[in-house]
């Protein structure tokens, strides 16, 4: 049987990667969390004391980061696990910068197309279905409002111990939004043959179901 790609595009904070994390286990698919990578280079610009707008500066580091991802969702930089130190306010407020970076864009795409071609991935990002996996077999746009997700945000910080105010959040993803859809390369924006899934009033196992039936439903499944 050959692999299936699942791509789950839509802005930060709109609920990606526990969605996918969920519709991977349902298909017992592998989850790529690409956010997170970006995450953990971020995380790496900022430990050597480089300037996360610096993109030259960024761009140098390149070849000295080592990203892994494991199946229990950790993420490990230099074989350093940075799990928890990757969803920091200091690294959110600049992954976007990062991420605009075209180098460095191409240098973890390299990777996560290599996943995608030695399995079957739930992949989810900002540019799965129109940048990273174009050909993916089902694309899924899943969206919320600014406020909606900052709530969700601001409610997963406070769990976590991470202090944030919620204004603070909204600011900030509002901001992300901006950058994520306007840089030059890879803009965050729905793919022609995506499918939109509004999750303002959808719980999360509803959300999953809304997704595992498009997925049914676009492989034919009964």
């Amino acid at each position: 049987m050959r692999n299936i790609a699942i791509a789950i595009d839509g802005p930060a904070a709109a609920g990606k990667s526990t969605i996918a994390k969920k519709v991977a286990k349902h298909f017992n698919f592998v989850y790529i969390d690409t956010g997170a990578m970006y995450r953990a280079f971020t995380w790496y610009v900022i430990k050597k004391g480089v300037d996360p707008k610096n993109e030259k500066a960024a761009n140098a580091l390149i070849p000295e980061v080592k990203i892994k991802l494991t199946n229990d969702h950790k993420v490990f930089v230099n074989d350093i696990d940075v799990s928890k130190e990757i969803r920091e306010p200091e690294v959110s407020g600049n992954v976007s910068f990062i991420a605009s970076y075209p180098k460095i864009r191409i240098f973890l795409t390299e990777q996560q197309r290599e996943l995608a071609n030695e399995t079957s991935v739930v992949m989810d990002g900002r540019d799965i279905g129109t940048f990273v996996l174009p050909n993916a077999d089902v694309k899924i746009f899943q969206t919320a409002s600014v406020a909606i997700r900052a709530k969700r945000r601001y409610l997963e910080n406070e769990a976590k111990g991470i202090k944030t105010t919620l204004a603070e959040i909204e600011k900030e993803l509002a901001m992300r939004d901006h950058i994520d859809s306007t840089r030059a390369m890879a803009p965050l924006r729905q793919a022609e043959d995506a499918i939109a899934v509004d999750t303002d009033y959808l719980t999360i196992d509803q959300v999953v179901e809304v997704i595992v039936n498009i997925v049914n439903n676009k492989l034919g499944v009964k």
